[in-house]
């Protein structure tokens, strides 16, 4: 491996709810820290029912307060960085003008405004050229919250430079420029992999520009450098190499070396996400899940990413945290109180569909649902429970999904991180889906930072750069609970029909 002892890289995570960065010894793998900003969530704003916006300068505000956290301590460090990667949240719109000025808050991943243009156009266009050619139907995606900018503020369209994905944004603030990869374009429905260019049918039926499109860079290489400016507001050395970024799911996969076909990622941050890797064209005709490119695609050696995602996971229990629980518990004491209860909640079924439109539901938005309450019988234990255990039952829905597209899921890789902190959503997740979990000593900042070193080429391998990732326990099914929990599912389902029916 070509570093040296004092070699040192940067991962940044952009998530809707907070921005992390980890510093990480290229040499070792060993993190050397970690911080977050801000510490509480960071608010989504709703303007109208469905929408979901956050301001791009917001995500860059915190990057750099994140930073500054590091710097107390390891500043001398972070002036030995030689790389940054940048992981962040899907499917976002951000605007920029020709003096690269942001023209709108972004429309982000949950948002829910376009679902009709989307529909419109897939239904348009025919399934079999937006399956045969995107993967995907154009759905609520970043392409189609482009048109509806289009429609609806024409003004603001009329001032577009270029448009970009989250990630995009945050590499443009280091480096001034402005470029997006392939893995990120087929995230936003603007790649055609039949073709390996542009998605230029839909382009061309939404009609919009092309020039809207970033120069593609590879996921992993440099893709531009620290700019003098960007450098003395982080703390760090002009010149510093921007070596990779990708969406938070294809990266939490590469964190986790989830790179071959076969093997599954799992997270459950703001929304839960399945990710399992393919090197064949599928898809499901329903696009209720979706297939995108995974980080380490190529046309010599594609490498798909099949992602199921449910937008109403870590929020629906920090909206339980901040409302029902009037802020009083940690997320420790809620997963404690949880476990009082006990497994399938005493009948308690909630549905956690309170975060936009849901994919695996075909893009409808039936809204959050608590079923079953008995005033005499059940007190917040059982709802916390039946919280948790109905993000298992989403995600085991979309876990149903992939396996009718011909995945055969036995084994899942998770970070031990956000709900796989809870003694309570493991055993669930184990019992409901029969998986193996393995979780691992990692996240998507962490991840970033070693995506980094192999664009930087200062490992030579995946291998090489993941060799420092430590599993730290595996969960297995348990008879007896998966009785208890596929009683508590098929109730879920049963409740689930009566909102899609």
């Amino acid at each position: 491996m070509s570093t040296t002892h004092n070699n040192f890289l940067l991962g940044y995570d952009v998530g809707s709810s907070s921005i992390k960065v980890s510093l990480v010894q290229a040499d070792t793998g060993a993190v050397i820290a970690s911080a977050t900003s801000p510490k509480q969530e960071l608010p989504i704003e709703a303007r109208q029912e469905g929408w979901a916006e956050q301001h791009p300068d917001l995500w860059w505000e915190h990057a750099v307060n994140a930073t500054s956290q590091l710097k107390a301590e390891h500043s001398q460090k972070l002036k030995e960085v030689s790389a940054i990667g940048i992981s962040y949240q899907m499917h976002g719109l951000v605007l920029v003008d020709k003096n690269q000025k942001v023209l709108r808050p972004s429309i982000i991943w949950c948002d829910s405004r376009a679902v009709s243009i989307g529909k419109k156009a897939f239904d348009e266009l025919g399934s079999a050229l937006c399956l045969g050619h995107f993967l995907n139907s154009p759905g609520n995606f970043t392409a189609s919250k482009l048109k509806w900018v289009q429609e609806y503020e024409p003004a603001i369209y009329k001032q577009i430079d270029k448009m970009m994905l989250p990630g995009d944004y945050i590499a443009m603030k280091m480096t001034g420029e402005v470029k997006t990869t392939v893995s990120g374009l087929s995230e936003g429905i603007l790649w055609d992999f039949r073709e390996q260019s542009l998605a230029r049918p839909l382009l061309h039926f939404y009609q919009l520009e092309e020039s809207f499109i970033p120069e593609v860079v590879p996921t992993f290489a440099v893709q531009g450098t620290l700019t003098e400016s960007a450098a003395q507001t982080l703390g760090l050395t002009k010149g510093v190499k921007v070596a990779y970024r990708a969406g938070d799911q294809p990266n939490n996969a590469l964190s986790l070396n989830v790179l071959e076909p076969g093997e599954v990622a799992t997270t459950a941050g703001t929304s839960g996400v399945l990710y399992g890797v393919s090197d064949h064209l599928e898809y499901d005709p329903q696009s209720r899940v979706n297939t995108f490119a995974h980080v380490n695609y190529s046309r010599e050696h594609p490498r798909y990413g099949i992602l199921a995602c449910v937008n109403g996971t870590g929020i629906l229990n920090s909206w339980l945290k901040n409302q029902l629980m009037t802020n009083h518990l940690s997320y420790d004491e809620m997963n404690t109180l949880a476990a009082s209860a006990p497994a399938g909640s005493a009948g308690v079924v909630v549905l956690p569909f309170g975060n936009g439109a849901e994919r695996p539901l075909a893009n409808r938005d039936i809204g959050a649902h608590i079923h079953g309450l008995q005033f005499n019988l059940h007190n917040n234990s059982h709802v916390l429970r039946a919280a948790q255990e109905g993000i298992v039952f989403a995600l085991k829905y979309s876990f149903d999904i992939m396996q009718e597209m011909g995945m055969r899921i036995h084994k899942v890789k998770a970070g031990r991180a956000n709900m796989f902190l809870s003694p309570v959503f493991q055993e669930a997740f184990v019992n409901t889906t029969g998986a193996v979990v393995e979780l691992y000593n990692t996240d998507g900042a962490v991840g970033a930072a070693r995506g980094a070193g192999v664009g930087a080429g200062l490992y030579q391998s995946f291998s090489e750069a993941f060799a420092q990732l430590k599993k730290l326990d595996t969960l297995t099914p348990t008879p007896t609970l998966q009785t208890a929990y596929q009683a508590a599912y098929e109730r879920w389902l049963e409740t689930l029909q009566q909102y899609l029916s």
